[in-house]
């Protein structure tokens, strides 16, 4: 199984347009942050959790050349805007694109890509089935069975995923006790950690710790997160040994 770091910043990306300050001035690659995404792949089956506004720069940067489904954590624009491109898949693999979603990001996706839905027949248009999922019950791509996990980001519901000992958790704020327990035991946790002053629906990094110190994954990995946070290599000084800031284009990878 492999999981690839695709974005790892927040919605206005890193740099954010005409800011000065050290991080968005950093030379460093691992400071430029494409919205938060990734890709998981088993070898028979790949996935991408979201399609925001980078989504075709991220394809192209990490050669993807066959999806098999999008899952959607939730429906705000940082994560759905780029959906459209998906029919670049459709007409290379000649299919239409599998969608996973909850029903209140179906709704969204309804309304913001009305002209999908409402003509089916018209030329170049992308091809979607989609999927309604459902917190705690687990459901199938593939070769991979993918656990919606619930937690609150600010007072929208968001879906994380856990796959086998592997999970995928962004924009959370609070993590329920159930939820909690549905992330025990794992070799590697994404989570995000926005920044270090207090956010009203995003986890700061020290949120974010407290949270990785209680499940106690052998490894974690921060994400979704903003030129507030400070520059990469000073603030992975600053970590657990177990704990490691993502960056676009990290990849992961362990035995099934």
């Amino acid at each position: 199984m492999k999981f690839t770091f695709t974005g790892t910043g927040t919605s206005q990306g890193v740099p954010v347009i005409a800011c000065g300050c050290k991080v968005c001035q950093s030379t460093d690659p691992r400071d430029k942050r494409l919205r938060t995404s990734g890709v998981l792949s088993s070898g028979d089956t790949t996935l991408v959790f979201d399609t925001g506004p980078d989504f075709r720069q991220q394809m192209l940067a990490n050669r993807v050349q066959e999806v098999h489904a999008i899952v959607f954590t939730h429906k705000h624009k940082d994560h759905t805007a780029g959906l459209d491109d998906v029919r670049a898949f459709n007409y290379h693999l000649r299919r239409p694109m599998k969608i996973y979603a909850n029903q209140d990001t179906i709704t969204h996706l309804h309304k913001e890509y009305y002209y999908i839905f409402e003509n089916q027949d018209y030329p170049g248009i992308p091809k979607l089935l989609l999927e309604e999922i459902f917190s705690d019950c687990s459901f199938q791509v593939g070769d991979i069975n993918l656990l919606p996990i619930p937690v609150m980001h600010g007072g929208l519901e968001v879906l994380g995923f856990r796959v086998r000992d592997f999970a995928y958790v962004t924009d959370a704020k609070l993590i329920p006790p159930s939820s909690m327990k549905l992330l025990e035991g794992l070799d590697a946790l994404v989570l995000n950690a926005l920044r270090i002053k207090p956010h009203h629906s995003h986890l700061t990094l020290s949120e974010a710790l407290e949270v990785i110190a209680q499940l106690s994954p052998k490894r974690a990995y921060l994400t979704h997160i903003s030129h507030l946070l400070g520059k990469h290599e000073e603030i992975a000084r600053q970590l657990p040994d177990n704990v490691f800031l993502a960056y676009d284009g990290l990849q992961l990878s362990w035995e099934d």
